[in-house]
């Protein structure tokens, strides 16, 4: 039997099977005692490490439940025979293992033994040995809390000591190619650790690759500065150092030109003034029969983008594009605003020793406001450009790419070609030579271009929170954003990562510093001004991105007018639907092509993101046109929230039904497999729903509000202290604004418990007493069933239950003389819960079975294990042991099989009791 943390957290047995070991949390308890072998670990200790939040009141019993699973799974795998065993000390676990058991142990047992080997050749198996230990992240599957994460860290940087400490046993026996492979791929996982890049450094220089050394050298060093704001320390440098000691001169005259446009850092003074090699004299292209003289080498980028921040990894993918093949394409693509052309630019300039022959740009004005530019007037343009006489100029389209391919075909150039429309556009472009590069861009996707020439597309995505707070420091200055981070969090934030926005907000605050960060943020806040905001003169991101809608194919544009009334990031095919009023084959060829342009980004099948902005832009477009659109995507809500409850709680019956006015369903409307699926979406939605809430509260719906907060109860009651309360406050405004009785009483019943579950007793009373009297007077008995269930719970738990079984006994009969059967079930649980706690077992148990026999399973499985497990302590009680038992284990099973882990681990806590007693 082997104890894994060196990766995903596991038990093997000798026969190499892992054990089921079952979900994160009791995942989390073995890490922390196979780290604390033959140690007590305290219940406290143990809980701060399987909770990332507050854990809740009975967490102490979920953690005795995840040990008896855990102690019963160990011992059917024989593991006293290995000399394993799980403890109970008081008010902590022991887990009695030997330590040779465990991964982590043998592997620093191994360090050691790697360290005290004298010579290289026998240190380096021992590493290799050690190293195989590992099969992943340490601690992987556990909860991120702040405790597994630090050990995690720890074994981590362990692990990293021993990569470096191997690549030095192989640098040692002159197998320096072998220490590069060994710490390039760590290299890439952590690319700010400089002792293990400035032993890569060192590796690949050994090894001959001095061009490789020097680029992840500027690599780093860019890196430092841009995230973190420092210079490299001294091991980077004097790797550096060494290396342009030991470099050719055609290396070391790249480092000092074509390292990305870098000065090499300044070292201590006497280095400094170390004399630099000779550089290389430029190559000499091939010669190509023009006219007189030497074929011209053009520069015809434009100027280096000021204050370009970031993006790495694109400019590494654009590196390895441009080599990928003879006569590469790289294809940059993204969004309107994002950054393409400044990306482009900026590497074009960077690489500029790699095109001695020259580099062309060519604006295409695929997606501007003056016509697209045809191949015929481009080819004449780039002809000139490499040196074609006009009196020489070809007469007809084909004439002019063919001597335009000649003329490239054996010289060593870059063509960038900006803001393409389509394929069609960029194919008589592409250069005739194998040594030439071409680097595209475009809003759309080009997969014509990838599919016939081979173009390695580079998508270029929204800047990430800390490179866009690094942009505005570069525009604004570094003090501006230092003074107020949040601020300048923020406002990265509402331009959504997108370049374009953060420079003309920036555009603006340096136009009026005097306003500060912090207000200009609550200007941007306003939805309503945002866009307007974000336009300085002729450049915005509205600007940007209507140029891309005035492109659309006629369904991709219509559905984009419709987009406006959505409230949320995610976006799926029936919501389309809903919102453009047409079926669900039309909406997934629209929203197909919006992702082509690039205005909404595929997430997964048939789910798109929407970001902020876009969503702004598709807003303000005809605002009036489609009076209709909020109001049917409300009903599109509420209909999938029905169909939502209905999974999420199996056999429940509606806790409203669609409002007297709402539209028929345009479109079909999502279904869900189960209770599992139908929790996921409700949690993913939550922020989308809200927005439809305020929403509908701002156009005076009221009836569709409240409707939308209510029918989230299976989530509140599944997630019942996450911050409810404001939003059930607001629903039950809506409804008394409604004049529902009904809903004002269902919206009080649900408040009044979550009220409760956060220990706020008096306040939940308050709602919970006016809701029975609110469902009378609508006529809604099972409405007042639930009312009056919910406030007996919440007197018995404070401690006042002599109204209790009055509220129970009335609310059980309410229920059945409305014929609902899933609130009678509620009731007689509850009944059995009340019954227990006052000691009248064999009427609990009556009441029981009453509820077990109305929960018909497979569709209510949870209030079925409840009521099974209530069942068994009734029997226990009563002296039944055998017959409880027989229960409890019955309750087991049905919880495992619907994976009802809170009803299993309930039910195994009564059973572990009565073992106990």
């Amino acid at each position: 039997m082997e104890f894994r943390v060196l990766g995903p957290v596991a038990v093997v047995t000798g026969r190499g099977e892992p054990l089921p070991l079952g979900p994160a949390k009791r995942r989390s308890l073995l890490a922390m005692l196979v780290q604390c072998p033959n140690a007590a670990v305290a219940v406290d200790r143990l809980t701060e490490a399987m909770w990332l939040e507050e854990p809740p009141r009975h967490s102490r019993t979920v953690v005795q439940g995840h040990v008896s699973q855990l102690r019963a799974l160990l011992a059917a795998h024989d593991a006293g025979a290995h000399g394993v065993e799980l403890r109970t000390h008081g008010a902590a676990y022991l887990l009695r293992v030997p330590e040779t058991l465990v991964d982590a142990h043998r592997f620093e047992e191994l360090l050691r033994l790697a360290r005290a080997q004298r010579a290289p050749r026998d240190a380096v198996p021992v590493f290799q040995e050690a190293l195989a230990l590992w099969t992943g992240p340490a601690l992987a599957g556990t909860v991120h809390s702040p405790l597994l994460e630090h050990a995690a860290h720890a074994l981590e940087e362990l692990r990293l000591t021993a990569v470096e400490e191997l690549a030095d046993a192989h640098a040692v026996l002159g197998e320096h190619a072998t220490a590069a492979a060994v710490l390039r791929a760590e290299a890439v996982a952590h690319p700010m650790r400089e002792p293990l890049i400035a032993a890569l450094i060192r590796a690949l220089g050994g090894a001959g690759r001095q061009a490789d050394a020097l680029h992840w050298f500027h690599r780093t060093r860019r890196l430092l500065a841009d995230q973190l704001g420092v210079d490299p320390g001294s091991a980077l440098n004097d790797a550096y150092t060494a290396l342009l000691r030991t470099a050719p001169p055609s290396a070391a005259s790249a480092a000092e030109g074509a390292g990305r446009g870098a000065t090499p850092p300044r070292t201590a003074a006497a280095k400094a003034s170390t004399p630099a090699p000779a550089p290389a004299p430029a190559p000499t292209p091939t010669p190509v029969s023009l006219t007189a003289g030497a074929a011209p080498r053009p520069q015809l980028l434009p100027r280096r983008p000021r204050a370009f921040t970031g993006r790495e990894d694109e400019l590494d993918a654009l590196d390895r594009a441009a080599t990928a093949a003879p006569g590469a394409v790289a294809l940059i693509t993204g969004s309107a605003g994002v950054g393409k052309t400044a990306l482009a630019v900026h590497w074009a300039h960077e690489r500029g020793a790699d095109f001695p022959d020259g580099r062309l740009f060519v604006d295409l004005h695929g997606y501007s406001t003056v016509p697209t530019r045809g191949a015929t007037a481009v080819l004449r343009e780039l002809l000139l450009a490499l040196g074609l006489p006009a009196e020489q100029m070809p007469g007809s389209p084909d004439a002019l790419g063919a001597r335009y391919r000649e003329l490239t075909s054996t010289r060593r150039m870059l063509i960038v070609l900006d803001n393409a429309h389509d394929s069609g556009q960029v194919r008589p472009l592409l250069p005739g030579g194998d040594r030439c590069v071409t680097v595209v861009t475009s809003r759309d996707r080009l997969g014509g271009l990838v599919a016939s020439d081979a173009a390695c597309p580079v998508p270029l995505a929204q800047l990430p929170a800390v490179q866009s707070t690094a942009l505005l420091a570069a525009v604004l200055g570094p003090d501006t954003v230092a003074n107020e981070p949040e601020a300048a969090a923020q406002l990265a934030a509402l331009c959504d990562g997108l370049p374009l926005a953060l420079r003309v907000a920036a555009a603006r605050l340096a136009t009026h510093p005097h306003h500060g960060l912090a207000a200009f943020v609550r200007e941007l806040s306003d939805e309503h001004r945002r866009l307007d905001l974000l336009n300085v003169d002729d450049t915005g991101v509205g600007a940007a991105l209507g140029l891309t809608v005035r492109q659309l194919p006629e369904p991709a544009r219509r559905m984009f007018h419709r987009l406006g009334p959505h409230t949320g990031a995610t976006l799926d095919i029936c919501t389309a639907a809903a919102l453009a009023d047409c079926p669900a084959g039309q909406a997934a060829l629209a929203l197909t092509q919006l992702a082509a342009a690039q205005l909404v980004v595929e997430a997964g099948p048939q789910a798109y993101v929407l970001h902020d902005l876009v969503r702004l832009y598709a807003r303000s477009l005809d605002p009036g046109h489609d009076p209709d659109g909020l109001p049917r995507l409300l009903d599109h809500w509420l209909r999938t929230l029905l169909a939502a409850s209905a999974a999420a709680e199996p056999g429940s019956e509606p806790c409203c039904a669609l409002p007297v006015a709402a539209r028929g369903p345009a479109a079909e409307i999502r279904t869900f497999a189960d209770r599992t699926s139908a929790l996921a979406w409700y949690s993913a939605e939550r922020d989308t729903l809200r927005g439809a809430f305020d929403a509908a509260v701002a156009a005076g719906l009221d009836d569709r509000a409240w409707r939308l907060v209510l029918l989230q109860w299976p989530l509140i009651l599944w997630q019942v202290r996450d911050g409810w309360v404001p939003l059930l406050e607001q629903g039950l405004a809506c409804a008394e604004r409604a004049g529902d009785h009904g809903a004002q009483s269902r919206a009080r019943a649900l408040l009044g418990w979550v009220l409760a579950e956060e220990g706020r007793s008096e306040e939940a009373l308050g709602h919970l007493e006016r809701a029975p009297d609110l469902s009378a007077l609508a006529g809604d008995r099972a409405g007042e069933a639930v009312a009056r269930i919910n406030l007996a719970i919440a007197l018995t738990r404070r401690g006042t239950p002599e109204r209790a079984r009055e509220l129970l006994v009335r609310a059980l009969a309410l229920a059945e003389e409305a014929g609902r059967t899933e609130t009678v079930t509620l009731a007689h649980q509850h009944l059995t819960q009340y019954l227990l706690a006052v000691g009248a077992h064999d009427e609990a148990a009556c009441h029981a079975v009453r509820g077990l026999a109305l929960a018909a399973p497979p569709l209510a499985a949870p209030r079925r294990v409840v009521l099974r497990t209530l069942y068994g302590e009734a029997l226990a009680a009563a002296g039944r042991t055998p017959e409880a038992v027989r229960q409890l284990d019955d309750a087991i099973s049905e919880a495992r099989a619907s994976s009802y882990e809170e009803g299993e681990i309930a039910a195994r806590a009564v059973l572990a009791g009565l073992a106990g007693a």
